[in-house]
């Protein structure tokens, strides 16, 4: 029989990346200094409002991320998914003030550590659901951390 690891194993795995996607580099990405909170601690709202041409701004990359977040957290926990629209984000979300921007923030990082907090009950999880779910949050929001870096980038030109 295959050796099977240890769910509490697998949250631990799971802690570190999101960790490292959000809070400090560890070791599993490159560079120092380039977490999500990091980043978005060095940009203002009026950096984050700014068009990238026909793209999305820096805002809406944030507040699509904490969406994003949400809607796997209720699929974690088989909540109704009816609400989700994923385009609404892309659509409403531009420019930002300071205030909505320091917010938004506010709103990742809330929803980060809620998320944080279910690792500690992996004992309880079923399986797919719960760890495709977190799979998909580090990779999906490791993808907008580089979209977002990206676009610093350019606006620093």
């Amino acid at each position: 029989m295959p050796k099977q690891i240890d769910i509490s194993e697998v949250a631990t795995g799971f802690r570190f990346l999101l960790s490292e996607t959000f809070e400090s580099v560890h070791g599993a990405y490159l560079d120092k200094g380039t977490s999500f909170f990091e980043t978005l601690a060095e940009i203002s709202a009026e950096d984050a409002s700014q068009p990238m041409g026909d793209c999305a701004t820096i805002a809406a990359h944030v507040a699509h991320t904490r969406y994003y977040l949400q809607v796997l957290e209720d699929r974690m926990f088989s909540r109704d998914l009816s609400y989700v629209d994923w385009d609404r984000i892309w659509n409403e979300v531009s420019s930002v003030s300071e205030a909505e921007w320091a917010g938004m923030i506010a709103d990742l990082r809330s929803i980060y550590q809620r998320i944080m907090g279910h690792l500690d009950g992996a004992d309880e999880w079923s399986g797919f659901t719960e760890l495709s779910s977190l799979l998909g949050m580090i990779a999906h929001s490791a993808y907008h951390l580089g979209e977002i870096r990206q676009m610093m980038c350019r606006l620093k030109g």
